[in-house]
């Protein structure tokens, strides 16, 4: 009986001593959830510094012209640009530029006064010229020709007594000619102007030169179209 009585007590002690561990245990549990939940938030303080009011900004007037100095145009937001390009020429009068230039100079040369011997330099000679006769000694001479002016094409034609000896020669910038036999009496030479090249009259330099080196006459010509030059060398 008192044996059962020490089983009792000691099966008791041990039920207690379990109920104690157990509540133990729920206590530290519950007091570990409750410290998660009751955590403390510290919000955050916004410093004046860090922060710009706008409330009481005003915006900035804009720079007015007066007060610089400044006489800006206004411009139109309707303003067309002009279609047509600008031209200094008219093109009711002249379609092309040039044709405006070239009726000022032909309106200052018809206001210029040339005298007789000016235009006959510009246009050549309308009559024919006679450059001279002169005698000699020896049995040939020597008749040599070239443009003297600017070369543009001037053609001639020689003739020997009224003979064609040379129907078509081109004048170059180089002297070029033929070889005389005198004939005692006249012996005429004539240059025919067979055109005026391209920039006027048809101009030259000629030159007799006789057997033993002399120059028998040297001369220029300036003549129009169908215009003829003479000379003359007599043999003594």
């Amino acid at each position: 009986m008192i044996l059962l009585t020490i089983q009792y007590l000691g099966l008791l002690m041990k039920t207690k001593l379990v109920l104690i561990i157990v509540l133990f245990c729920s206590i530290s549990v519950f007091s570990q959830i409750d410290s998660r939940n009751n955590s403390i938030s510290i919000p955050a303080v916004e410093s004046k510094k860090d922060s710009i009011d706008g409330t009481g900004l005003t915006p900035s007037k804009p720079i007015e012209n007066k007060q610089y100095g400044l006489n800006l145009p206004k411009v139109s937001p309707n303003l067309e640009l002009p279609k047509k390009e600008f031209s200094m020429f008219p093109e009711e009068e002249f379609g092309n530029p040039g044709e405006l230039y070239i009726d000022r100079i032909n309106k200052s040369l018809n206001n210029i006064k040339l005298s007789p011997e000016e235009i006959e330099q510009r246009n050549g000679s309308t009559t024919d010229q006679f450059l001279g006769d002169f005698k000699s000694k020896a049995k040939f001479v020597n008749v040599v020709y070239r443009d003297h002016g600017f070369t543009d094409g001037d053609v001639i034609q020689v003739r020997v007594n009224d003979d064609i000896i040379h129907p078509r020669v081109m004048l170059t910038g180089g002297y070029k000619g033929f070889k005389l036999n005198l004939k005692p009496g006249f012996n005429k030479i004539d240059f025919v102007a067979l055109n005026q090249g391209q920039s006027g009259p048809n101009t030259a330099e000629f030159q007799v030169i006789d057997d033993a080196g002399h120059i028998v006459s040297h001369n220029q010509w300036n003549l129009a179209t169908g215009v003829k030059a003479t000379i003359i060398i007599v043999k003594e």
